[in-house]
């Protein structure tokens, strides 16, 4: 088949070409400004590339529910002027094709566990660890949706003593994960971006500190065969190794697993070369078109 694919970020929208195979064949940015400007690029982009379904994961929150009068929308938004966009309608009506819809995190999760190294694990979970976080999560060969979908970037965390920035940076709780371990947390409390820190080890305890958190607390409630980090902050592979470090320490001995006590193959980076959320979209497109 070909497939469109749209990883809609709350800062760059990738469209891109593909097939079921999760071969990419073409694929082109375009800046998140609001939806007046930026949909009409995007459909313009589609619009002579003869697709037969289109696949889209989409920074939130959306409405995932499709019962609701509201479904495919993205709802309430940080983004002001892409509140109550009626994203998949827009697209739908525009190309005439089916559209797959979902998390831009699922996206990534799906991308994972369709053509990467989750591949035949119906258990997973996948984070991104940037300028916000958020979860993909896949239970029993099935996203999971829920009431809405996950939101575990706002899950409370024990904060450290010695963490001069003990409240974060999220405007709704204090201590929560997004808001003290996101890319922005990070700047704030040191002065710099994450990817000038590299060198400094203080940085990366208390990153990994409150990552491994994070790690037990997803193990236990959610019992994934597989834990992939992606995202601007994982670059930071010095990372990878502190965190399995405290996610045994704080584990304590709990759980007997074979999988998870391999920590190199539990908890692990993404895979496909950043190209894990647009492989999601075909996947998307292709089971909406083959419902």
């Amino acid at each position: 088949m070909r497939i469109g694919a749209l990883e809609a970020g709350g800062t760059k929208m990738v469209c891109a070409i593909g097939d079921e195979s999760g071969r990419i064949k073409e694929q082109k940015s375009f800046p998140t400004i609001d939806p007046e400007t930026t949909l009409p690029e995007l459909l313009a982009y589609f619009k002579d590339k003869e697709i037969e379904a289109l696949g889209i994961a989409c920074f939130g929150p959306v409405d995932l529910d499709k019962d609701s009068s509201s479904y495919g929308y993205i709802t309430t938004t940080p983004k002001r002027a892409w509140a109550d966009t009626d994203i998949v309608g827009y697209f739908s009506r525009g190309l005439g094709v089916k559209v797959g819809f979902d998390t831009d995190v699922n996206g990534s999760l799906l991308g994972e566990v369709t053509y990467g190294q989750a591949k035949g694990l119906g258990d997973a979970v996948y984070y991104t660890i940037g300028t916000g976080v958020g979860a993909g999560v896949m239970s029993g060969g099935k996203l999971v949706h829920g009431a809405m979908h996950p939101e575990a970037g706002h899950m409370l965390l024990r904060v450290r003593e010695d963490d001069p920035l003990p409240d974060g940076v999220c405007p709704f709780h204090k201590g929560c994960l997004e808001g003290l371990a996101a890319g922005p947390a990070i700047e704030k409390r040191w002065g710099k971006k994450a990817a000038e820190l590299g060198d400094d080890i203080r940085v990366w305890d208390l990153e990994s500190y409150y990552l491994a958190q994070c790690m037990v607390t997803t193990t236990v409630m959610l019992s994934p065969k597989i834990i992939i980090l992606g995202g601007g902050v994982m670059h930071q592979k010095q990372l990878f190794p502190l965190i399995r470090e405290k996610t045994s320490e704080l584990l304590n001995g709990y759980i007997k697993n074979s999988r998870i006590d391999d920590m190199d193959h539990y908890i692990v980076p993404a895979s496909l070369n950043d190209d894990q959320g647009i492989m999601g979209c075909l996947k998307l497109g292709y089971d909406a078109a083959n419902v």
